[in-house]
């Protein structure tokens, strides 16, 4: 899968994610179908829409998209306690939403998935942050991802 349809993968469960906060209590197909159907139409909160009716967004794009989104709101417990345990003095409930969602996207993939390599996960966590977080986001963001990274190299992956 091309690096660009991963970004954009991670771009729409950013704002999938996002939308949880937003819609407490919402599975995760009713959040992934009201994306795919809707978001084209109107512009988001978190950007520009990615798909036209001319031109879709990409399968590969998709599936990523719904793998993390699925992965993020099945692990949150685990991805919770794994933030918060490299979160010295803040707790969930004061992160910004936006970041909030960036790092348990990044922790998923950490944890998760061993084929995306660690450094890659970083790095477009801060690339993502630069875009939708604040001017703190990124180093912020680094910050805890690495300190996770670290942790899962000492230890084996969550079930």
């Amino acid at each position: 899968m091309a690096q660009n349809n991963r970004r954009l993968g991670r771009e729409c469960a950013l704002k999938i994610l996002f939308a949880t906060k937003l819609s407490e209590g919402t599975g995760a197909g009713a959040l992934l179908e009201q994306f795919w159907s809707s978001f084209r139409f109107a512009d988001d909160v978190l950007g520009e829409p990615l798909e036209s009716l001319d031109n879709p967004v990409p399968t590969a794009v998709r599936v990523f998209t719904e793998t993390l989104v699925c992965g993020v709101i099945d692990s949150r417990p685990a991805l919770d306690r794994a933030i918060s345990e490299v979160a010295t003095n803040w707790s969930l409930e004061r992160m910004a939403p936006v970041d909030l969602s960036i790092l348990r996207i990044g922790a998923f993939e950490l944890l998760y998935r061993p084929d995306i390599p660690g450094r890659v996960t970083i790095n477009e966590a801060i690339e993502i942050a630069k875009r939708y977080g604040s001017k703190e986001s990124p180093a912020f963001i680094n910050g805890l991802l690495d300190k996770i990274a670290k942790n899962c190299q000492k230890s084996e992956p969550l079930p």
